[in-house]
């Protein structure tokens, strides 16, 4: 694996010795590793076809940095618990999006060959080791099966958002613009999911629209510029969106407007035209990987 940050300006490694400090002070991990935009020499990240280089994505979506914290076996908080602290720890100096497992689950999918964990031990680069407990030999994924898991997860995630974002149309039509939101953050919810199904086979545990959106970030401009939250505006459209898991079911002193539900209905069905292209070039990709051997 990778240990150098070269490829990387002298701020954007300090920015990440920060994020380090701060996330071996609260949870004392056995492995911080950097994947995607930012974790490869090439700019690149890894998954080759599937990572925008660092050039192409448009600023909102910069300065946020992908790491895989793998911690000590027996740790007794949860993953999703250890996530949240880390990113709220590291917020104000350094914004990090985390993906937390401990390091018996890391080592059981490299030699399991699964894609996205073999890909980041391959290309990404080792920040921080405990050297506790070293990380298992990763084993080359079989590229015809990726591609044949992705699609029967894509299909069937996508599906469900397809459903949602119908129902959504639906309650528009009759003016219920609380189980409109509702139906629009379920469908793209959904959708999210089914992007990092396509593109690395994993799905994180998690509900947080707004993680599913910065994961699914560095696959395409395009998925960037549906909600970019760069201002604002937007920040606000978003927030409203996010705010369709619980407050449009429960508070009754919830509102929203016809003007914003149309808003979102047509950012959701941009977003689902665009996975499906995004997806499908994907899908391609990884088919004429696999025939090449």
């Amino acid at each position: 694996m990778n240990t150098s940050l070269k490829h990387l300006s002298q701020a954007q490694r300090e920015k990440l010795e920060k994020a380090i400090k701060i996330i071996v002070r609260a949870i004392q991990p056995e492995k911080i590793i950097l994947f995607g935009v930012y974790g490869s020499a090439s700019g690149e990240g890894g998954m080759s076809d599937g990572i925008l280089p660092v050039a192409d994505i448009i600023p909102a979506a910069l300065g946020v940095y992908d790491l895989l914290i793998v911690t000590r076996q027996g740790d007794p908080r949860s993953d999703y618990e250890m996530q949240d602290l880390v990113e709220n720890r590291c917020r104000d100096e350094v914004p990090v999006t985390a993906l937390v497992h401990d390091i018996g689950y890391v080592n059981r999918r490299l030699t399991e060959g699964q894609y996205f964990f073999s890909t980041i031990i391959q290309e990404g680069t080792l920040l921080y080791d405990g050297r506790r407990t070293p990380l298992a030999r990763p084993c080359m994924p079989d590229l015809g099966q990726v591609r044949w898991l992705a699609g029967r997860d894509y299909e069937r995630w996508s599906q469900q958002a397809r459903a949602f974002y119908r129902s959504a149309e639906f309650n528009c039509n009759e003016k219920q613009w609380k189980i409109a939101t509702f139906l629009l953050h379920q469908a793209a919810e959904h959708l999210y999911q089914a992007i990092l199904l396509a593109f690395t086979g994993y799905k994180p545990t998690t509900h947080n629209l707004d993680k599913l959106r910065r994961y699914t970030n560095r696959f395409s401009v395009e998925l960037v510029m549906v909600f970019p939250r760069d201002n604002a505006a937007e920040d606000n459209l978003f927030r409203l969106l996010l705010s369709g898991y619980v407050d449009a079911r429960y508070k009754e002193e919830f509102t929203v407007t016809e003007e914003e539900v149309r808003v979102l209905l047509e950012r959701v069905g941009r977003l689902l035209n665009i996975a499906e292209r995004v997806c499908h070039n994907h899908f391609s990709s990884l088919e004429k990987r696999a025939a090449e051997g």
